[in-house]
This record gives structure tokens, sequence and C-alpha cells, in this order.
């Protein structure tokens, strides 16, 4: 049976864009509030990293389990349930790692300023992507990503200030 390209590139999207965009979200926004509560209750970046680096694998692993372990894709047409755990569990573990590096920077202030970029490039990244591939009006896409970042953000850095 052949394929039309409309259903190969919508097979694309279900089974491998979905699930990478699912991680990238998930790893961004789930493991930010720890890591920048972290910085700002021991002031020590390196502490903020290593919350960080444990909250992105814990959350990778977590996610490519749910991802793989909520059906084999046979009713859902969503795929292989290890190919779309992997790539969620991957995507989740990079997303959430990707603003947890700028905390090797071993002066707290200068940390987290690059953090603060690194998030807002991350949280850009996801709108446009679901802007090419859900086809979600970009605007809309950008304020609903930016607005929930904003949300954990400010709630990691209120605990930190908070203890």
């Amino acid at each position: 049976m052949k394929v039309s390209r409309q259903q190969a590139e919508s097979r694309f999207v279900i089974q491998k864009v979905q699930p990478a965009l699912l991680g990238l979200m998930d790893g961004s926004v789930s493991t930010m509030a720890p890591i920048f509560a972290a910085a700002g209750l021991t002031g020590k970046p390196l502490s903020a990293f290593f919350v960080g680096l444990a909250a992105s694998l814990g959350a990778g692993v977590s996610m490519g389990l749910a991802e793989g372990l909520t059906d084999d894709g046979s009713v859902t047409g969503r795929g292989k349930p290890l190919i779309r755990g992997s790539i969620t569990g991957i995507a989740t573990a990079i997303g959430g790692m990707l603003h947890t590096f700028p905390f090797l920077i071993p002066h707290l202030n200068i940390a987290l300023r690059t953090a603060y970029v690194v998030v807002a490039g991350e949280l850009l990244a996801i709108a446009f992507i679901r802007y090419k591939f859900m086809n979600t009006p970009l605007i809309k896409t950008i304020l609903q990503v930016i607005v929930g970042g904003a949300i954990v953000l400010l709630i990691g850095l209120y605990l930190g200030n908070a203890g």
C-alpha cells in the first residue's frame, strides 16, 4: 500500500516531532524551578548544576518510560513505543540540560544571566517547532510557551529567595 506524501508527513509529526516536542517542553519547563531555586538557596552555581543534571536525567527517564508505556501504537498510530519513548526521554533530558550548563560558570550572577538567555532561546525554539509542525499561529504559540515558562521560572526564583 502506497503512502501519500501528506500521510508520511503526518506520520512523521505524530511519531517523531510530537514526542520530541513533548520532551523538549517538559524538560525545559519542569527543570527550571528546581535549578533556579537551588541557585537561590545555595548561592552556589555548581550546586544548581547538579540539581539541574539530576532533574534533567530523572525527568528524561521518567518521560521516556511514560511515553513508551502509554500505548503500543497499534490503536493510535503513534509508532513503536521504544522509539517514541527514546525520542521523548532524550529530548526531555536535553531540554533540561540546556539551561543547566550555564551553572558551570563559577559566578552566580553571570550563570543566572546566561541561563535566562538560554531559557528564552529554548522557549522560542519550542514555539517555532510548534508553529512549523503543529500549525499553531506563531504569536499564539510564543505567548503560550513564554507565559508557561515564565510562571515556572518565577516559582523557582521565588522559592530560591524564600529559603
